[in-house]
């Protein structure tokens, strides 16, 4: 069987759950989604960044942190760095042992970075959170936006729970335990479900 596209996903989510309709129509499509440029390892690499940040500050440091390496990001590349260099382009502490141990994990063979898309979720889940600074909610996005994965739901994001609650017109956010719940209709298409509770959220803030 054929892999389902987003924009076919998008269609199923619409028919079935009638209340993401008016959001689908507003929003549009999810359009296609490149991967990161620098692969898997950058793709976390830029999402422990990110972590607790703005995003202009985040891109600031990320950008000059990707300076310290010029040619590919690869694991060695990152394990060659100084840490007073990472330190001195914006990273916390802890994000540049969080960096470092992701890179040691991936040179070292424990994390098979471009032999993931092969796992199933519950298993690239697993393997990524035995990562420092890792946790499920970043290892849900990067199958979510680097990989592709049709049916995650991260019924954590703060985010998506409020976008439920507004395309369902309900006087508080669900909890992750009663989102968790509400998603089950809506497999196996839950990514682009989440994604469209994200877009509830930017339509109420009017930047759709």
């Amino acid at each position: 069987m054929a892999r389902m596209t987003w924009s076919a996903a998008a269609a199923e989510v619409a028919r079935l759950d009638g209340d993401f309709v008016p959001v689908v129509e507003r929003a549009g499509l999810p359009g296609p989604r490149k991967g990161n440029p620098d692969g898997h390892f950058g793709a976390l690499v830029r999402s422990i960044t990110y972590q607790q940040l703005a995003g202009k500050a985040a891109a600031a440091i990320h950008g000059r942190f990707r300076a310290l390496v010029p040619g590919p990001l690869t694991p060695e590349a990152v394990l060659a760095l100084p840490e007073v260099d990472m330190r001195a382009a914006g990273l916390s502490a802890a994000k540049t042992a969080s960096i470092r141990d992701l890179a040691a994990h991936a040179a070292g063979g424990d994390l098979p970075l471009e032999r993931l898309s092969r796992l199933d979720d519950d298993e690239i889940v697993a393997r990524l959170v035995t990562v420092r600074g890792i946790g499920p909610w970043t290892a849900q996005m990067f199958l979510l936006f680097e990989l592709r994965r049709l049916d995650v739901w991260p019924t954590g994001d703060l985010a998506v729970r409020e976008g439920w609650r507004l395309i369902h017109g309900l006087p508080v956010a669900p909890t992750p335990k009663a989102l968790e719940l509400f998603g089950d209709p809506l497999r196996p298409v839950r990514s682009v479900a989440a994604w469209y509770c994200w877009q509830a959220v930017h339509i109420a803030r009017g930047q759709v």
